[in-house]
């Protein structure tokens, strides 16, 4: 993959709604995009292990303290916008995505290194 193939385009930030889930299909991966109300974009893999189903994109966007999450629509569990750690199974995981926005387009990189504590 080359430096320019790396940040592939998905829309405008107007585009998606605040709070609310978006699905997009990059570097061949299902993901789930995510605008918070300060204008943060998030990507996480939108496939929830706990359901076993892709729908992370149609959960519930909140926070819990000072994270940011989604709650999966099946079975209700939480993931940190910023890290994919569930926040009621800390061991379990959903990849998370580099994402930038540039000039009001939002661009979602490669998948980050887990991070496991």
């Amino acid at each position: 993959m080359t430096q320019t193939d790396e940040w592939q385009p998905v829309c405008r930030l107007v585009e998606l709604e605040v709070e609310r889930g978006a699905t997009a299909l990059v570097h061949g991966q299902a993901l789930a995009i995510f605008r918070t109300p300060d204008d943060r974009v998030y990507a996480l893999g939108n496939y929830d292990p706990f359901a076993k189903a892709s729908v992370l994109a149609r959960g519930i966007v909140g926070t819990r303290g000072d994270v940011p999450f989604v709650a999966s629509p099946s079975h209700k569990h939480g993931f940190d916008l910023r890290t994919g750690e569930c926040l009621d199974e800390p061991t379990v995981h959903v990849p998370v995505y580099a994402v930038k926005v540039v000039e009001g387009v939002v661009l979602v990189g490669l998948r980050k290194a887990s991070v496991v504590a």
